[in-house]
């Protein structure tokens, strides 16, 4: 090789080496923006608020130009029926899934369907048939449900009975209109005396159930804390799993910024084949428009298998 021309060449493999992005990455950012993820992944309103100020219809063109193809809203049941449309009729256009609401009032300090008390059960009753106004609203299929607190005067299982009783009658109530609840059991650290809080206990009562309507949330974050081996526990409980959420261990922040692997649990329920909603139930680590950035690249990173 002529020594002139080998010395041009590696200058010219030198200047594009400084160059920090190659031309490999700047084709592929393009088509990122906006690029469905390979899971469903759904944020809340609020999330993305400085990118998109001017509340929830634009929060909503926000994330659907993001690439998320859902949204889950926890406090749904309080919004007005007419933004309840709202919402359902900008996720229509943009083709968005509806995933959970809260469907009824969760008792923190003191028992409701553990206790077998009827009135408390009347009440959670009637909450669920609201809540089936509210599913119809806004095209949601899905609703969390928690049992609530534990009754220490009662062995666990009359609670266990008495909380089975409750979901059954729930599930007369969803089934008709093709509704499902889904159970989440809740870590015992941030959430201390809730009845539920182990995967293997939701399964138990899912089984005991045994209605469609009736099925686990299985809540990453809240599992890591409570018992770990998060892909066999997954695995062990997966026939009675209809929805998952994420949040990262410790902090409840987006992934990578804890000690979940989420990289390798996206991957291994994608391989499984979930196709259902998993919803972003954790705080942004950074403010402002720049941590909104960071979680919409802390999922590109999670989902990039």
């Amino acid at each position: 090789m002529n020594r002139r021309n080998f010395i041009g060449n590696s200058l010219a493999v030198g200047a594009l080496s400084a160059i920090p992005f190659s031309a490999k990455a700047l084709d592929k950012q393009p088509r990122d923006l906006g690029t469905p993820f390979n899971l469903n992944y759904a944020p809340h309103f609020g999330m993305f608020k400085e990118s998109a100020p001017g509340g929830p219809l634009s929060e909503l063109d926000f994330m659907a130009e993001q690439g998320f193809r859902s949204l889950e809203d926890n406090g749904m049941t309080g919004r007005s029926p007419s933004l309840q449309k709202e919402i359902a009729t900008r996720m229509e256009k943009h083709g968005m899934t509806m995933g959970v609401f809260v469907a009824h009032t969760i008792y923190w300090t003191e028992p409701n369907l553990t206790s077998g008390n009827k009135d408390k059960r009347e009440e959670f009753l009637k909450e669920i048939r609201a809540s089936v106004e509210v599913a119809k609203r806004v095209n949601a299929k899905w609703m969390t449900v928690v049992p609530g607190f534990v009754d220490l005067r009662k062995d666990m299982g009359y609670q266990t009975a008495n909380v089975v009783e409750s979901l059954k009658q729930a599930c007369d109530i969803l089934e008709p209109h093709g509704l499902t609840m889904v159970l989440e059991p809740l870590n015992k650290r941030d959430h201390p005396g809730l009845f539920l809080s182990e995967a293997g206990q939701a399964y138990e009562v899912c089984k005991a159930v045994d209605s469609p309507s009736c099925k686990i949330l299985y809540d990453i974050y809240h599992q890591q804390i409570t018992e770990g081996n998060l892909i066999p526990n997954i695995d062990a409980a997966w026939e009675e799993i209809a929805y998952f959420q994420v949040g990262d261990n410790p902090g409840r922040k987006e992934p990578t910024t804890g000690e979940i692997n989420y990289l390798n649990v996206f991957k291994h329920i994608h391989n499984k084949g979930f196709t259902g909603v998993v919803g972003m139930e954790h705080g942004n680590s950074q403010s402002g428009k720049a941590g909104e950035m960071a979680v919409i690249e802390a999922y590109r990173k999670s989902d990039g298998f």
